[in-house]
């Protein structure tokens, strides 16, 4: 898809002394608006970020050295959404799986729709080590959190929290990334998808914990026909 057209009306009035913080949130919202609407991030170059804000090639680079640089920016301000949405999606629960649940949905749900964003910063990689400050300082941060609450309440066991939210994250990044660059697949319902496979991972890591450490396929099936056992008597 190409970017879309900027008209001589719409370009920028020469920005006074002073407001060059200013200037550089433009040129992230810019880019960011061209991501949103581009079939693939090489697809948005510097010039047309600078025709969409009315300035030219070169006062970009006053800002970010390049290209990397200003993608970096826009999937740190994306993730600042996401976080926002995140919180928003748990807000009031006070069960710790249930927000670990919510938490998991709306990642999945923000990164669909801001799939070319989600593709910069998750699925490509990325030479600038600040986004994945910005990720470990946001999304990251809840899971984990959470995670820890999960062990107070007896739902995973564990000392640390770390190994048990990558497998979470990993379950929740699986069916985003999946998704975003396998759409055609038969998904059926895309929200009930998501909430299976993130309560799926939930649960087989729960039941893993009762099973015993790194449980075997052997010991898995004989757990489960004790317990389809003990729900028929």
């Amino acid at each position: 898809m190409s970017a879309p057209a900027t008209t001589s009306a719409h370009r920028r009035r020469r920005a006074q002394r002073g407001s060059g913080e200013q200037l550089r949130a433009e040129i992230i919202a810019a880019a960011k608006e061209l991501l949103a609407h581009a079939a693939r991030a090489d697809d948005v170059s510097i010039r047309a970020v600078a025709d969409a804000v009315g300035i030219t090639s070169p006062s970009i680079y006053l800002h970010f050295e390049d290209k990397n640089a200003l993608f970096a920016a826009v999937v740190a301000d994306v993730f600042e959404e996401l976080d926002k949405a995140m919180l928003t999606a748990a807000d009031g629960l006070t069960d710790p799986l249930e927000r670990l649940r919510a938490f998991g949905f709306a990642y999945v749900k923000f990164a669909l729709g801001h799939a070319e964003h989600y593709r910069i910063a998750a699925l490509d990689p990325c030479p600038i080590p600040e986004v994945d400050r910005v990720v470990a300082s946001g999304a990251f941060v809840h899971f984990n959190q959470t995670v820890v609450e999960c062990i107070g309440a007896g739902i995973f066991r564990g000392d640390d929290p770390l190994p048990i939210t990558l497998q979470l994250w990993s379950a929740a990044h699986g069916i985003a990334a999946l998704m975003i660059t396998k759409p055609f697949l038969p998904w059926g319902d895309p929200d009930d998808m998501i909430d299976r496979v993130l309560c799926s991972a939930a649960l087989g890591r729960a039941a893993s914990d009762l099973i015993g450490d790194n449980p075997q396929p052997a010991q898995l099936t004989a757990w489960l026909a004790a317990q389809r056992a003990a729900k028929a008597d």
